[in-house]
């Protein structure tokens, strides 16, 4: 299914392929000899732009989101196991992310680089070339440094440096509660998610 949103539509090459229930949509570009599986999701909002390179593989229920000033790349000959989640990010080529893992905001992936089954890659993290995420671990920071699953304490105080509402939304968490940080946050995608409501499904004849 292709989404025409905000005037942005899908640019397919000619010998890429989009299986009948994958949704794209927005300002999403899909180079030649990709392969767009069942129940993938790509998405490009509020005039961000998600690129896919050539030979590259995104499999079933994947789930590819570019918004605001956060546009998401993948390079050629990459892959993107089932149930993988991208979010304004950038994968180098020749990447693998298995099934399961994320890779968010601000994150950029060097060419060669692995993410095993789980693994996680928070904002603004960079990893260089042939990096290795073993399954279920967590990169974090400007290089990237790989924590085990059992280091929760270590890894949310490096998380927290970033801050995520500040980096992602722009909001100030200094000094506010929780609950009330989430509410605004809430609000910004209600806000943002609203343009949906004028998007038209485009035919493929």
């Amino acid at each position: 299914m292709r989404i025409n949103h905000r005037d942005s539509v899908p640019q397919i090459d000619p010998t890429a392929w989009i299986a009948p229930n994958a949704v794209v949509s927005g300002k999403v570009v899909v180079g030649p000899g990709s392969r767009i599986l069942y129940g993938a999701v790509l998405t490009a909002e509020s005039r961000a732009e998600l690129k896919i390179g050539s030979d590259c593989v995104i499999m079933e229920q994947a789930v590819l989101r570019a918004s605001g000033r956060f546009s998401l790349s993948v390079g050629d000959g990459t892959m993107g196991g089932p149930h993988t989640y991208l979010s304004g990010c950038k994968i180098g080529p020749s990447c693998f992310i298995a099934t399961g893992a994320m890779v968010f905001n601000g994150a950029f992936l060097g060419e060669g680089s692995t993410v095993a089954l789980g693994g996680i890659v928070p904002i603004n993290t960079t990893l260089p070339t042939e990096s290795w995420i073993p399954i279920g671990h967590i990169a974090v920071g400007q290089p990237g440094e790989v924590f085990s699953p059992d280091r929760s304490t270590a890894i949310h105080e490096k998380i927290g440096r970033t801050g995520f509402p500040t980096y992602v939304f722009g909001l100030e968490a200094e000094g506010r509660h929780r609950g009330e940080i989430n509410r605004e946050i809430a609000r910004q995608y209600s806000r943002a998610l609203q343009a949906h409501q004028s998007d038209e499904i485009l035919s493929d004849d």
